[in-house]
């Protein structure tokens, strides 16, 4: 559970409140990637684990140490949509990955253009870089599709516009495949939603009373962090995003402008 659970279940009346449950994972179905480091550089490794009854489910995780207490903390969790979609992270002969800096540009798309290009998945339904960065996977269409399907969820009554904005976790982290880079990185957006029409108000739904308590109002800006994953080629090609998964961590009142 994040951080942003945890205030948002605080919002919520204890009898909507689900019961936390501690996470596990199967060591049995799990892939440990360490990557070769040099001296001076932050110390990361990755791991991807496999659940279900046919290990129909996969997700990656990212643990790094942090620079300042030495303590290693879980910087991030993803679900890939498909597990057969992984590409092979390549090992040398004592079992080591190699490490990507995700950023380069022997890289079809470094970081920076992937996260642009997620951006406009949410902004414009990736019609300006996101169709044309990314091929279109099924992680690719689920966040066009929050785009198309929010964007119309008022009618005439309100609009909604999302918006790029710098993230909150610039820090990236990539493996060599054997194709390219499995690059693993984070990305924030905002979302404006506004009635059209004076003397209309936007009620906060349940999840949102946290942030915003209960007042009605005529707008409100939320903030996302959001974690993403992709298998990024070294050929100029498209890239696949595999997985992601967001998280709300500000919202407030915002006025009665449409505008972002």
């Amino acid at each position: 559970m994040s951080l942003a659970d945890l205030k948002e279940d605080e919002g919520l009346p204890k009898a909507d409140r689900e019961p936390y449950r501690p996470w596990s994972y199967d060591l049995t179905k799990t892939d440990v990637y360490i990557p070769r480091l040099k001296p001076g550089q932050q110390k990361w490794m990755a791991a991807v684990t496999r659940a279900g009854s046919k290990d129909q489910f996969a997700r990656v995780l990212v643990l790094a140490e942090n620079a300042k207490s030495k303590a290693w903390e879980m910087v991030s969790t993803i679900d890939v949509d498909d597990p057969k979609t992984l590409p092979k992270i390549v090992v040398d002969q004592a079992g080591y990955a190699t490490a990507v800096d995700a950023s380069s540009t022997s890289l079809a798309a470094p970081v920076g253009v992937l996260r642009s290009a997620v951006g406009d998945n949410f902004a414009t339904g990736g019609e300006e870089t996101g169709k044309t960065v990314f091929a279109p996977t099924e992680t690719s269409q689920r966040q066009i599709k929050v785009h198309d399907e929010t964007i119309r969820k008022f009618g005439p009554r309100g609009t909604t516009r999302f918006a790029t904005a710098n993230p909150e976790f610039a820090d990236a982290y990539a493996l060599k495949t054997t194709t390219g880079a499995l690059v693993v990185f984070s990305h924030t957006h905002s979302q404006h939603d506004a009635v059209t029409s004076p003397g209309l108000r936007i009620v906060p739904e349940k999840h949102d009373r946290a942030w915003i308590g209960t007042s009605p109002s005529p707008a409100f800006t939320y903030r996302f962090t959001c974690s993403d994953i992709a298998a990024v080629p070294s050929k100029p090609q498209p890239s696949s995003l595999l997985g992601y998964g967001c998280r709300r961590t500000d919202a407030a009142a915002a006025g009665p402008s449409t505008s972002v």
